[in-house]
């Protein structure tokens, strides 16, 4: 291209070159199309054969295996997709800084398989197809033996298309494996570990699942899995035999929340030990995961291998029941332990467990999704679980688990300055067993060498730094945990005091402590006993500041303890002072002492403390005796005691509202007040008079001179009974022997007067029933409540001499003078009026009820009517059912 570039440039040339530069251009990408994304993952490994041909070689067989779908989705435009290669070009390179391309060879495809998942469980929902093909390519071939090793490389242009956890699109991919160096001081024979052909699992969306990513290794080394970035493609612009660029390579660009280290989202990690990925899955689609196994030989890094593959994770729903395989530890804490199923799946409806636990008795099944079950003993047990969705499809998974508890991993750590190993201390416990097993990782991110197998390892930190430090340990039952602690490294060693001032008397000896790791040292050598070691002994006889030094095999850390010397010691007690009976008082001495000793012990919480609580019944001198090593001083304080005053401020009451009470309050004291005092008269004697508007409480205070410092409070409620509403009804008319039940309200006790024509006067709702010697008979109503408060009313009942009867005025006048303002009708005898209603002229209805007392105001629609006539009409229900109905004529009069 720069080719084209510099001739496009020279005069007379420039139409020619730039068709030339277009040509080539759309030859390019037509032939990227052409073999668009199809490559849906790779790993390159070698076995070590043994010495080449040549003297000082070595011989290997060296794989690629490459993955490719079996129905590829097309790219954009759908673009046409290549087929697996037939051949691949393999660079190997020396490992040096910078690398170079020692040799390079095109290798033939030596077998081709296919791997798929050809009959889904039934109870999966929406089954994804899971089918790849893999080619293998391998060479045999002698490389030197060398000091820095070599890595092999292969390149392509084109992952499969559609993966939505690369950021980007025509993301290449690179594939390859390093040799560890052969001759020289760190020369090893080495054959890379292989991942183990396990990519026909079946993940669905959302729902938990558990992959194996695990690799064997020829050579027994121990294998620790991690999460990695997986390589670009480098220079590959497509999918023929190039040669593969220099290393190191540069890793692909990762989209959302992904990256190398979480390829598939935080939910979603890699156990170190086993391989196994495990998690909830993300949404439906394809991911690239690529991991590293990193080989120890006797606990130093080797090799680390790689594997980069594209997993597909389904929109499907899965009813299955799945449990950890047979043998896996389970239970090593206590004899409790809570299950589940590993691919709970959002269609189940029902589980049944059973523990096969038969001293469990009746706890030895549950229907619980995560059961917890508490084993009767140790040993193995099986276990078994079914679950059904609600269609009826079934699944079961058995295992059988280990019940060891009491096993709990933890480790100490000494070592504090960077400069020097720090010494960690395996302190794992374990009931069963032994602990046999250790995995340390110092958490140091400028090496991978920062891990160990052995129980009790050192290891030295680079630089001042905080790390997390963690061991993975395990016993000979199986049980396997993890502790994790923070490991603060320090440029000088951690040196503690317990104190940094402190008072002796001068004819006394004083111990000073000084916690660390290293050797110890004081100054200055004034009076000191052991000066050379952790905790020696001073006796100055002046305040003298001692310095202590702290050298850890060079790092040197220092702090000081000042020692103030007195030759005598002064203590004040504290004032004399007053309590209340069985109240208790803290006491606050002043002093130089170290030491106290109070006397008498006798209501005295710590008679040793400082600053003791102390509760006399009676007045008392307390002695206080205070000592500063042999220095000695003495006092006293005198602690009076008084009885609480008394207060009585009488039995709860109530009055009526309106009505007035005397309180009879009583005291043991000298003084006394009342609160509130705005209701009450007299509120400067025991015995006020309240006249409270509601419910109020009274406090009556009282104080005493004797020495109690206290008042003390009583309260006396004066509940006020709100007024009395009493209502007898409305005044009504009735017909000579009607009966009318009256209704009177507002209370709990009613009494009725006169009795005259009553069933009960000492009801609320009696029946009167009046004859035709009375023409209006008055009734009055006494209603009251328990607390004797009442109220009175009336009701005026007139009596018509005619039957049952319905009377509609002849004419009204709505003038507002508050005199024959509305046309209503009067119903005498009737139980009920069914409608009143006004016609116009016309026969348009103006007004209608069916309230009795209710009537017409002369307007229609918020209008006056004009004066003239209108009719009306009116139906009623008499007292003995008989309906009445009459129509007329009435006039409005303006």
């Amino acid at each position: 291209m720069q080719l084209i570039r510099s001739k496009i440039t020279q005069d007379g040339m420039r139409n020619v070159e730039m068709k030339k530069l277009i040509i080539l251009f759309s030859l390019l990408i037509n032939y990227c199309l052409v073999y668009a994304g199809h490559i849906a993952g790779g790993e390159m490994y070698y076995k070590y054969i043994g010495a080449g041909a040549a003297a000082n070689s070595s011989k290997y067989e060296i794989t690629l295996r490459l993955f490719r779908e079996c129905n590829p989705p097309t790219g954009p435009g759908g673009a046409q997709i290549s087929a697996m290669p037939s051949s691949v070009r393999l660079g190997v390179f020396q490992n040096s800084v910078p690398a170079s391309l020692f040799t390079q060879s095109d290798v033939q495809r030596t077998k081709l398989d296919q791997v798929s998942l050809t009959k889904p469980s039934a109870c999966i929902v929406n089954a994804p197809q899971v089918c790849y093909q893999v080619g293998y390519f391998t060479l045999t071939t002698d490389l030197p033996n060398s000091a820095v090793g070599y890595v092999i490389s292969f390149q392509t242009c084109c992952r499969t298309n559609g993966i939505i956890n690369i950021s980007g699109s025509s993301v290449g991919a690179t594939y390859s494996a390093e040799i560890p160096p052969t001759s020289g001081a760190n020369a090893v024979v080495n054959s890379s570990a292989v991942f183990s052909l396990k990519d026909t699992t079946l993940v669905c969306k959302d729902l938990k699942f558990n992959l194996d990513f695990s690799a064997t290794d020829p050579d027994n080394d121990s294998l620790a899995y991690s999460f990695c970035a997986a390589f670009n493609g480098g220079t590959a612009i497509d999918a023929g035999a190039i040669t593969p660029s220099n290393p190191p390579y540069g890793t692909i660009n990762y989209a959302g929340n992904t990256s190398g280290f979480l390829p598939l989202g935080p939910e979603v990690s890699i156990d170190p030990k086993s391989g196994i990925i495990s998690g909830t899955a993300p949404f439906a689609g394809s991911y690239v995961i690529n991991v590293c196994v990193s080989e120890y030989k006797q606990g130093k890094l080797v090799s680390t291998h790689r594997k980069d593959f594209t997993l597909k994770i389904g929109d499907c729903t899965v009813t299955e029941a799945k449990l950890p395989q047979p043998g896996y530890p389970t239970v090593c804490k206590s004899n409790a332990y809570t299950f589940e199923n590993l691919s709970t799946s959002s269609n189940i409806s029902s589980y049944y467990w059973q523990f096969f636990d038969p001293a469990s008795g009746a706890n030895n099944t549950s229907t619980s999704p995560t059961p917890t079950h508490t084993y009767s003993d140790t040993g193995i047990f099986k276990i078994k679980l079914v679950v059904q969705s609600p269609s009826g499809c079934a699944d079961s998974s058995t295992s059988v688990v280990y019940v060891y508890p009491g096993f709990k991993p933890d480790f100490s750590v000494t070592g504090s300055c960077y400069l020097n190993p720090f010494q960690f201390t395996d302190k794992t416990t374990t009931t069963y067993g032994v602990v046999n097993k250790w995995r340390w990782d110092f958490g140091d991110l400028s090496t991978n060498a920062d891990t160990s197998l052995i129980k009790n390892p050192s290891y030295k930190f680079p630089g001042l730094s905080t790390h997390s430090v963690q061991l993975i340990a395990q016993n000979s039952k199986g049980c396997i945990d993890t502790v994790t602690k923070q490991v603060t490294v320090l440029d000088v060693p951690l040196l503690k005091l317990p104190f940094k001032d402190t008072l002796i008397c001068s004819i006394d000896t004083l111990p000073l402590q000084a916690t660390g790791t290293g050797n110890f040292s004081w100054t200055p050598n004034y009076n000191i006993i052991s000066g050379n070691s952790a905790n020696p002994m001073v006796y100055p006889k002046t305040t003298t500041s001692y310095i202590v030094t702290l050298n850890e095999n060079g790092c040197i850390s220092k702090d000081t303890i000042k020692v103030n010397v007195l030759d005598f010691i002064t203590v004040n007690a504290g004032a004399d002072s007053a309590i209340c009976l069985n109240d208790s008082l803290q006491l606050f001495p002043v002093s130089q002492g170290l030491q106290y000793a109070w006397s008498p012990t006798l209501g005295v919480a710590n008679s040793a403390a400082r600053n003791p609580f102390v509760r006399p019944l009676v007045s008392t001198r307390y002695y206080l005796t205070v000592n500063l090593g042999k220095c000695q001083a003495s006092d006293f304080i005198d602690i009076k005691v008084a009885p609480y005053p008394l207060a009585n401020a009488g039995i709860d009451t109530s009055i009526c509202f309106g009505n007035t009470i005397q309180l009879t309050g009583s005291i043991v004291g000298s003084s006394f007040n009342w609160l509130p005092a705005n209701s009450l008269q007299f509120g400067n004697s025991l015995s006020p008079v309240a006249g409270p508007s509601q419910t109020t409480s009274y406090i009556l205070t009282c104080y005493d001179t004797l020495g109690c410092p206290k008042p003390f409070r009583d309260t006396v409620i004066v509940k006020v009974v709100p007024p009395i509403k009493a209502f007898a009804g409305n005044d009504t008319v009735v017909v000579a022997n009607q009966p009318l039940q009256l209704n009177a309200t507002g209370g709990s006790v009613y009494q009725w007067s006169p009795a005259f024509g009553m069933t009960n006067p000492n009801i609320a709702d009696p029946i009167i029933t009046l004859g035709t010697e009375i023409g209006t008979l008055r009734y009055v109503v006494r209603v009251s409540v328990p607390e004797g408060c009442y109220a009175t009313d009336d009701i005026n009942v007139k009596v018509f001499k005619t039957g049952p009867e319905i009377f509609i005025p002849t004419a009204f006048t709505p003038n507002s003078d508050g005199r024959n303002d509305v046309l209503k009708p009067l119903a005498v005898g009737m139980k009920s009026v069914e409608y009143f209603r006004i016609y116009n002229r016309w026969g348009q209805m103006l007004y209608s009820t069916s309230e009795q007392g209710q009537g017409w105001d002369g307007t229609f629609g918020g209008m006056p009517q004009a004066s003239g006539t209108y009719v009306f009409s009116v139906s009623a229900t008499d007292y003995l059912d008989k309906k009445i109905v009459k129509k007329g004529t009435v006039v409005l009069i303006r």
